[in-house]
């Protein structure tokens, strides 16, 4: 017969933070300032208190301490895609600068789908974040309503709009699109071809399109997008992509691709179907992925200020809940810029 051993009353012989404060010698209110307020606690004590933590195995109840004060230390972040190594330089930033502030990241990823942003921000200020942080302006108008009554700081990443109310820190991505179309008529390609994502609800990559429109109806040369089958894996979408383009009469003599994946399948099918890039073709993605210089040939793209984005996200933030001192008036719109960076493939 299995024996019944007497369960451990739950909370029962929990380390409190009275615990702490009377082992590292001092009080409830220090070590509470501790977790919660670091920047104003001495070194010393910050240290000697820290000590006693990892000894003791503390853990601070965060939702208690977050129900009393009615603000927790979690900043809630949607991002298109957690798994995409375009966003992961952002994230990392992002959460590297608020861990040195005892702040951290909640994630939740809409998969390109504003009904799953709007299911995750929904959730989030149910959780009654510090903050909020959103990537691009491509919201639901529900989202749009909850970001504009929300009664705490809301950054939008990866964008650059005039005229938003959330503090925006990003890039234009139709400067981008009008960028790639320069450059590539600046190697003398006249043909110039943009194939757009197969991941449906990438509306940044509708405005590089756009940019690159723009320009080439300024620079006097014809537009030509192609749109791969929806759903299809990135590397298939640019296979697709190169293959139907090619067998055109007048093929492209150059594609603009909406990220690497795109581009490194489109490059690959080219080589399969014995196409010399960037000879007959040449090819320039976008995101600057680990891959794209250890390609044969390698890959010229345009690589955004992914990491820059998380550490000034990070750090509005904070001058925002007053944890940073704000040394100049607050930047509604934080501008930079992506980096072309060229290689084998034009």
């Amino acid at each position: 017969m299995r024996d019944h051993l007497p369960r451990k009353r739950r909370g029962a012989g929990r380390v409190t933070l009275n615990t702490v404060a009377q082992q590292a010698g001092v009080s409830a209110i220090t070590v509470s300032r501790f977790f919660n307020q670091p920047e104003h606690v001495s070194p010393e004590l910050r240290e000697r208190i820290a000590a006693v933590v990892a000894q003791l195995g503390y853990v601070p109840n965060l939702v208690a301490g977050g129900l009393a004060s009615a603000r927790g230390k979690i900043i809630g972040m949607v991002i298109p895609n957690i798994s995409g190594p375009i966003f992961a330089n952002t994230i990392q930033g992002f959460s590297d600068t608020l861990s040195r502030y005892g702040y951290q990241l909640l994630l939740a990823s809409s998969y390109f789908s504003v009904e799953q942003e709007e299911s995750a921000v929904r959730a989030f200020l149910g959780w009654s974040p510090a903050a909020l942080v959103l990537t691009s302006h491509f919201h639901s108008a529900d989202t749009e309503r909850m970001i504009a009554e929300a009664d705490i700081p809301v950054i939008e990443t990866w964008d650059y709009q005039p005229g938003r109310g959330p503090v925006q820190i990003g890039f234009s991505h139709i400067e981008v699109g009008a960028t790639a179309a320069r450059y590539l008529h600046g190697k003398g390609y006249r043909r110039i071809a943009f194939v757009l994502n197969s991941s449906a609800g990438d509306f940044s990559a509708l405005e590089r399109r756009d940019g690159y429109i723009r320009c080439t109806h300024e620079l006097g040369l014809q537009p030509w997008v192609f749109a791969p089958q929806v759903g299809l894996a990135p590397f298939e979408a640019g296979k697709q992509a190169m293959e139907t383009l090619m067998q055109a009469p007048s093929p492209p003599d150059a594609i603009i691709f909406a990220n690497d994946n795109l581009a490194a399948g489109g490059l690959l099918a080219g080589q399969r179907s014995g196409l010399r890039i960037p000879e007959d073709c040449a090819v320039l993605g976008f995101g600057d992925y680990p891959f794209a210089q250890m390609l044969l040939p390698s890959l010229s793209t345009l690589k955004p200020p992914a990491l820059e984005i998380g550490v000034m996200a990070a750090t509005r933030v904070l001058e925002s809940l007053g944890v940073l001192p704000l040394e100049n008036e607050l930047q509604r719109l934080n501008l930079l810029e992506c980096l072309l960076i060229e290689r084998e493939s034009t």
